[in-house]
């Protein structure tokens, strides 16, 4: 369950970071959804850091460290994808 968990929850991140990036972001969907996940465990990984992974209530520290580090992923992974996928097109 918790594999199902975490391709939902890089589901939701990985859109949310694509909609809050400005511009087009040419990645698609399936790799959106891993940058997301990527992004949720660097997420997580600061909040233990910052002592905030597990509080009473709703996580909000954590959810906000997960969406911004999907945004930092996501918007290098497209940039990567973009370069990879231009130089391919180029040849």
């Amino acid at each position: 369950m918790g594999w199902l968990w975490a391709i939902i929850v890089g589901f939701v991140l990985g859109l949310i970071a694509k909609a809050i990036l400005p511009g087009k972001q040419h990645s698609p969907l399936w790799l959106t959804t891993i940058f997301g996940i990527i992004g949720a465990v660097l997420g997580n990984w600061m909040a233990a850091g910052f002592g905030i992974d597990e509080t009473k209530g709703i996580d909000w520290g954590r959810h906000a460290l997960q969406l911004v580090a999907a945004l930092v992923v996501v918007g290098l992974g497209d940039a990567a994808y973009t370069m990879i996928r231009g130089n391919r097109k180029r040849t």
